[in-house]
């Protein structure tokens, strides 16, 4: 994922709740500390398949979101 955005393409992360900070700080270490994350409902495991697609379709609008902030 750090290639793909030090190379310009607009890339996120997944994260649930409890892993946001983790995911901050692992991308400082890749160099990528902008690198947006898209945070969902925890936990994923255990869930329901309608409970993974609600999951989904959380971070698919936050990415929609995401690709017309940088198309502005």
């Amino acid at each position: 994922m750090s290639n793909l955005s030090k190379r310009g393409l607009t890339t996120a992360v997944i994260c649930s709740g409890p892993f946001l900070k983790l995911g901050q700080a692992q991308a400082r270490v890749f160099g990528v500390s902008e690198l947006p994350l898209l945070e969902i409902q925890h936990p994923l495991g255990g869930q329901s398949i309608d409970g993974v697609k609600a999951r989904a379709d959380h971070a698919v609008a936050q990415f929609v979101k995401l690709l017309k902030e940088k198309a502005q």
